[in-house]
């Protein structure tokens, strides 16, 4: 762990500064149209592809406790249609991508946005702590979401050739291994490929439920909610079961809006409005005729909504489609892990930034080779789509109830909305939503466990990490000693060499330990001395004029400054870029060279010790993350031939 690891977010109360229209990535296509078609690519790969399994899962589940029959099938209709309409169309197109943190999305981004609305410090505490969460069970999703996918796109070979059944395992495995190789070419070439490829994937979904409803436009009739009413009073126990699969058809939401920082807001309502939602619904009601009046079509509603002769076109496009879904969920993963770095919940990663324009384009190798090693663990662990649904509604709908009470609290405190819409929403929302997460309960002993289980690694992850940074903080300090003690004993005669030394660190009152070991060993200081301290806010971008401080520290020794760069936890944390501005503001920097300036590392190495403040247990595995974090060289963009590391230890 290095001396320069950037301290814990802070919460400063400056206001988001809105990005603009130029703000929104662009780097897609040229002007709207071009963005909502990148966002059909990214954005919408999951709940495009939930016709694949939602509708398969509802009548399959619990050993076939939903039936064919006419009130059942208007009843899982109207469910259907009526959850993606309130969830998806007015929480999170209408209102939750208003609730953006400077241009981005996600619910740890939405946590740090109301922290830092929220002046009551426990409960900005417990916001933070319900966005943790949040990302925990996200991590869950993103686990599950490309394994079931691809496995219910391979799944229609058994449609076509029943025989084929044990290529099914194999063929899933090398798809998946082919999403994940071409994540490092980053969102916006990813974007460039899938986008016209879902374009035709919900025509063809438009296209395959069209002739059904024309053909028996009495589904229509499952548009009403009255049928959800009917559907309760009759079978109580069979529809409250049903809503455990039902939720399938709303996953991908909250991928929705955690990749809006790709996109943008109107780009995304854009190519929902226009495209996405009506494909899905006709889609849906064309399963829903299909099944009426073949009841045996329950076994695969949407393979056998095409004839004999497209099947096989359509497991291919099919498959494009899940890898795409797959796509959403690891992309909105990057940037929820990103946003843990910069607010101190996990260890510094390696993020490459894959667009020369927009920061909010990343890839992170660490995230995306952990998913990818889960997800073909779940794959073989439960070998079909209809044994991971079972694992997979609890992720979905904790992280929808995080989100609804997240953005709850902000709209009340930021937007100051009147109790009875607050209490409105929260009834309609939360109610809904509360209704599906007990349903999904009674699947946690058939799968339901999993995400459960990784949420909890997750978050003991992330809270020791957090925990175990404030404690080496601590010691750390105790060794570093009060810069402004360390400058006034500095001795006249210490040797001033020539050039440029910057030193990340992160406050200006300790001395950095590369510095204090520099003066106290090799008896040199160099003729500029830049300490540079990072700080990371909960906003996601800082403009470049408000974005450096720079102190002279007021001490008997020229040359020596400390510039304060403050970053948001969206933005690409560049020393030398820094030290470029820094000489152009401060007179003592004047004459350096940016150029051939030397940066200085304390890298400090962290041993498991007999101190209290932590169980052994989370010692080890901080002590496991710590030696395992990026480098801050590469973190910082430090040029490699120009700098130094010098080492030191701490007992944790």
């Amino acid at each position: 762990m290095a001396d320069a690891e950037a301290p814990p977010a802070t919460t400063t109360g400056d206001r988001p500064t809105p990005r603009g229209r130029s703000g929104h990535p662009s780097s897609l296509g040229a002007g709207a149209t071009g963005l909502a078609l990148g966002a059909l690519g990214v954005v919408f790969g999951d709940i495009g592809t939930s016709p694949l399994y939602a509708m398969q899962t509802v009548f399959s589940i619990d050993g076939n406790a939903v039936t064919p029959t006419p009130s059942d099938v208007y009843g899982v209709v109207s469910l259907i249609f009526w959850s993606v309409t309130v969830i998806v169309t007015i929480k999170y197109v209408t209102f939750m991508l208003r609730a953006d943190n400077d241009g981005e999305g996600g619910v740890m981004a939405l946590a740090a946005l109301v922290r830092r609305t929220l002046h009551d410090g426990r409960r900005a505490s417990f916001a933070l702590a319900l966005g943790v969460l949040g990302a925990a069970l996200f991590y869950g999703d993103s686990l599950i979401t490309p394994a079931i996918s691809v496995l219910s796109a391979v799944e229609g070979v058994e449609v076509v050739a029943p025989e084929l059944g044990e290529v099914v395992l194999p063929l899933g495995a090398v798809v998946l291994t082919g999403l994940f190789v071409v994540q490092r070419a980053g969102t916006e070439r990813v974007g460039r490929l899938f986008g016209p490829v879902m374009a035709v994937w919900f025509v063809v979904l438009a296209a395959l439920g069209l002739p059904q409803i024309v053909a028996h436009p009495e589904v229509l009739a499952g548009l009403s909610p009255t049928y959800i009413v009917s559907f309760f009073a009759d079978h109580p126990f069979t529809a409250f079961i049903a809503m455990g699969a039902v939720v399938l058809a709303i996953t991908g939401a909250e991928a929705l809006y955690a990749d809006m920082g790709h996109f943008g807001r109107r780009p995304i309502r854009r190519a929902w409005f226009m495209v996405v939602f009506p494909a899905l619904i006709i889609n849906y009601l064309g399963q829903g005729a299909l099944i009426l009046h073949e009841p045996a079509a329950v076994a695969n509603p949407f393979y056998l909504l095409a004839p004999g002769w497209a099947r096989i076109p359509l497991i291919v496009l099919a498959t494009a489609a899940t890898v795409i879904a797959s796509q959403a969920v690891i992309s909105g993963a990057f940037s929820v892990s990103q946003q843990a770095v910069r607010l101190g919940y996990l260890p510094r990663l390696t993020v490459r930034h894959t667009s020369a324009s927009e920061s909010g384009q990343i890839y992170v190798p660490t995230v995306n080779w952990l998913l990818f090693g889960g997800v073909l663990i779940l794959v073989a662990t439960f070998q079909s789509s209809s044994s991971l649904a079972t694992a997979y509604g609890l992720a979905v709908t904790g992280t929808l109830l995080i989100s609804t009470t997240l953005f709850l609290v902000h709209a009340a405190t930021a937007w100051h909305w009147p109790a009875w819409r607050i209490a409105a929403l929260g009834v309609v929302f939360g109610g809904i939503e509360l209704l599906y997460f007990a349903a999904n309960l009674t699947k946690v002993t058939h799968g339901g466990w999993l995400p459960l289980l990784v949420a909890t690694i997750v978050i003991v992850v992330m809270t020791t990490w957090q925990r175990g940074r404030r404690v080496v903080t601590a010691r750390r300090t105790d060794l570093e000693g009060p810069l402004r003690d360390f400058l006034d004993e500095l001795p006249d005669e210490v040797v001033r060499v020539p050039g440029t030394a910057v030193f990340p660190h992160p406050t200006n009152e300790t001395a950095p330990l590369a510095l204090r070991a520099n003066v106290e060993f090799n008896h040199v200081l160099h003729e500029r001395v830049v300490i540079v301290s990072l700080v990371s806010t909960s906003v996601p971008h800082v403009p470049a004029d408000e974005r450096l401080t720079v102190d002279d520290l007021e001490h008997p020794h020229d040359g020596i400054v400390h510039v304060s760069a403050r970053f948001g936890f969206q933005d690409v944390q560049d020393v030398p870029g820094v030290l470029r501005q820094a000489c152009a503001l401060s007179p003592e920097l004047a004459n350096g060279d940016p150029d051939e300036a030397l940066y200085y590392i304390s890298r400090i190495s962290i041993e498991r010790g007999s101190e209290p403040g932590m169980r052994l247990w989370r010692k080890r595995l901080f002590v496991g993350l710590a030696h395992n974090a990026a480098s801050p060289a590469v973190s910082f963009r430090l040029p490699t031939e120009r700098t130094v590391v010098m080492g030191s230890r701490v007992e944790l």
